[in-house]
């Protein structure tokens, strides 16, 4: 049976995952909070083989609505929650999980023989600087999901290395986005973003052109896309 599955649980999504790119991935998921549980469950049911999850907090009861924990994971880390539901979801994926905040020595722990994308999930500007400035040159994916209330802000880049349009939004028009991670938020819109992130992520597989930076307003319906990227993480060592 298990074998059976093995085999046919990735028929249907071939020709949008390719599975030799997939299975030289490496996902690693900062912050499981409301956008990035959705983001590690979705890596998860994709199939992807190696997940690192990274979070020092723990469930509490105002996050079962609007992260999707359950009512048993409450005083759990969330790291542990969710990596026990990725497991379930994809028993073959290779999980670790962090109990602990970023720091930029987790880099060098980073395979050198797979692609690593990074999916950044925190709640600021200054954290989401500092994880940049320590993963960018080691990472070939890059995603970023922000969201306050129904806005939703994505962006991507499939050459961490030389992108330079990323580095702007850490600064100045991003300051729109301040809600911390106990402001007003729905699982909805957490998990609309997360299938942003994961879209690109996708388009970096099949090595399309990425959209660099998307703004959705679910309450007004409208979307607002930026910069496109031509660079698609082909070059060398990426």
């Amino acid at each position: 049976m298990t074998t059976l599955v093995g085999n046919r649980r990735d028929t249907r999504q071939r020709e949008l995952i390719p599975p030799a790119r997939l299975a030289n991935c490496h996902a690693v998921v900062i912050g499981v909070g409301a956008i990035g549980r959705q983001v590690a469950l979705q890596l998860a049911a994709v199939g992807v083989p190696w997940l690192s999850l990274c979070d020092p907090d723990s469930v509490a009861i105002e996050n079962l609505a609007t992260q999707g924990f359950w009512e048993s994971d409450v005083g759990r880390p969330k790291v542990e929650a969710v990596l026990e539901l990725a497991e379930r979801q994809f028993p073959a994926v290779k999980a670790t999980a962090v109990i602990d905040r970023f720091r930029t020595s987790f880099v060098r722990g980073w395979p050198k023989d797979r692609e690593v994308a990074v999916f950044c999930c925190v709640d600021s500007i200054r954290t989401r600087k500092s994880l940049w400035d320590a993963v960018h040159e080691a990472a070939a994916f890059f995603a970023d999901g922000r969201m306050a209330a129904e806005v939703i802000r994505v962006l991507a880049s499939g050459a961490p290395r030389t992108d330079t349009h990323y580095p702007k939004s850490l600064f100045g028009a991003a300051e729109a986005y301040p809600a911390s991670c106990t402001a007003n938020s729905t699982i909805y819109a957490a998990s609309i973003a997360a299938g942003l992130m994961v879209g690109q992520w996708a388009r970096w597989l099949r090595r399309q052109q990425l959209t660099a930076d998307q703004t959705l307003n679910l309450l007004a319906s409208e979307l607002t896309v930026g910069e496109d990227l031509v660079d698609l993480g082909t070059e060398p060592g990426l």
